[in-house]
């Protein structure tokens, strides 16, 4: 049985994505995971290594990286600007609207995650999205340049 993958609406461009990782170091890592080996926990230790501000969101964990881990978006008490979700593409409309409640200014779905319905909802709330591009690969690109 062949498994329906969604594909991007739309492509981000790169000069927003530049503006992004330069304007924005608030970081909300949505499903950020207490194991080193997996993607959350490198693309959070990476972005905490070079000057953002990360916040982790995971209900299983009371710190993660040395930070104090919130269980949901709505839970967390200081400014979010981006939230970068490490969760299955269904979940991500509810932390949307949880990023929404909270002022956030992007949504950043990492790499592999899509959801263009929870995409076009953060736009008509007024915040940028990306979506299916890694944040730590896109800092790294940056820094090349």
């Amino acid at each position: 049985m062949a498994r329906f993958c969604e594909l991007p609406m739309f492509h981000t461009p790169d000069e927003k994505v530049k503006e992004i990782l330069t304007k924005y170091k608030a970081i909300a890592i949505v499903g950020l995971s207490g194991y080193p080996s997996r993607d959350s926990y490198k693309v959070a230790e990476y972005l905490k290594e070079h000057g953002y501000k990360i916040i982790p969101i995971n209900p299983r964990y009371r710190e993660l990286l040395g930070e104090r881990c919130y269980p949901s978006l709505l839970d967390v008490t200081e400014p979010v600007e981006v939230v970068d979700i490490f969760r299955k593409p269904q979940a991500v409309p509810e932390i949307v609207e949880q990023a929404i409640q909270k002022g956030a200014k992007v949504i950043w779905m990492q790499k592999g995650i899509v959801n263009n319905s929870a995409a076009e909802m953060a736009i008509k709330a007024g915040l940028d999205v990306v979506m299916d591009r890694c944040m730590m690969v896109e800092h790294m690109a940056l820094r090349k340049r």
